[in-house]
């Protein structure tokens, strides 16, 4: 467990964890922020389903890799007598139900229901409807997502405050004899500091190898850009558009610069495959944001309604009645001015209110 200490003058304490009141307390926190999981490989995924029936058993939560495979996750507390082996025979006879599906009886039996109350038909559409770096390959995700389900290749993650040893030995073990599964043992301790939560997310490691299984080949992985922190990227490129067009570049940047430091928003650059280049303003919790700010010629705004519905839906109509347009998944405007943008920047600051405090170990992070 984290050390975690607290400084009242010249004296240092150390703090107790104040756990969780129940596990619907820890399985919520897991469902709204899956990011904070220090996961092996830091993979991108989206929580897809809540007590999803497979089987004669309900999986507290299933999710969806960017790269095509099924993550399954349990939580317990760990006075939960569940929490030393049952949860281990749980996951896994998850896995047992989900190996050899298909991928429509997946998504129109299994969890039909589940991606229709989260707006969604298919399970790509958990990446397509946010793609805001313009990378993602519905093809390749459906394949590898089909190879997965036939081979058996899941991630099976269990979350509990507190893991006790004889879990720890069994999912090492496990992990060692199980070659295509990726096993995440992780533990989540919650404290009160100041006034404010936060949560200490550690992935434990028990002594066994760190390489996971691969989900993909080689050979069917899609071509990516490349991204890199913060504005720098982007504005450098500016000098590559348009002349006329410099001046609103140059004032996007500087936007997204001023909301970077208020800390509502973290910059990220990316460069498409046909240079084209996209400044992501996001919300920390969320890693997407409102808009996507782009040059690739000439400068856009490009909008994603579902983290305005998500997170600042009381912006939707001013937007909307500014612009002249109604807000979608990926739409954009080129004709822009001050009084927009400071709309935005509205948005942005309620949007990122409320954002949970997480402080992670690095040493106990797989670097796997």
């Amino acid at each position: 467990m984290a050390a975690i200490w607290s400084s009242k003058g010249t004296d240092w304490e150390l703090l107790s964890p104040t756990g969780f009141p129940d596990e619907a307390t820890l399985h919520t926190l897991v469902e709204q922020a899956p990011r904070l999981l220090p996961l092996a490989g830091a993979p991108d995924l989206v929580v897809v389903g809540r007590e999803v029936q497979l089987g004669s058993g309900y999986a507290d939560l299933i999710a969806v890799e960017r790269d095509g495979r099924i993550v399954v996750i349990e939580v317990k507390l760990a006075k939960n007598a569940e929490a030393r082996r049952a949860v281990v025979s749980q996951v896994l006879a998850y896995a047992a139900y989900l190996h050899g599906t298909d991928i429509e009886t997946l998504e129109t039996d299994v969890l039909k229901g589940h991606l229709k109350k989260r707006s969604l038909t298919k399970l790509a559409d958990a990446f397509a409807t946010t793609d805001q770096e313009g990378s993602f390959d519905a093809q390749a995700f459906a394949a590898n997502l089909r190879q997965n389900l036939q081979g058996g290749r899941f991630r099976l993650v269990i979350v509990l405050d507190s893991a006790p040893d004889e879990l720890v030995r069994l999912a090492g073990y496990l992990e060692v004899v199980a070659e295509k599964l990726v096993i995440d043992l992780v533990t989540v301790s919650a404290y009160e500091v100041g006034g404010s939560k936060i949560i200490v997310p550690q992935r434990v490691e028990a002594e066994r190898r760190t390489e996971e299984a691969s989900a993909t080949s080689a050979s069917s992985s899609p071509a990516k850009g490349v991204t890199t922190d913060g504005a720098d990227a982007f504005d450098a490129a500016i000098e590559r558009a348009k002349p006329e067009e410099r001046a609103q570049l140059k004032k996007l940047v500087e936007w997204a610069r001023g909301l970077e430091e208020e800390r509502v928003v973290e910059l990220q650059t990316y460069v498409g495959k046909l240079e084209r280049w996209i400044l992501l303003p996001w919300l920390q919790r969320d890693h997407a944001g409102l808009v996507s700010l782009w040059n690739d010629g000439g400068a856009a705004i490009q909008f994603w309604r579902s983290m305005f519905q998500k997170r600042a839906p009381d912006f939707i109509a001013p937007v909307e009645a500014k612009t002249k347009i109604k807000i979608g998944q990926g739409n954009t405007v080129r004709v822009f001015d001050d009084e927009l943008l400071a709309l935005l920047a509205d948005a942005y600051r309620v949007a990122a209110k409320g954002a949970t405090k997480v402080l992670g170990d690095e040493s106990a992070v797989s670097k796997g």
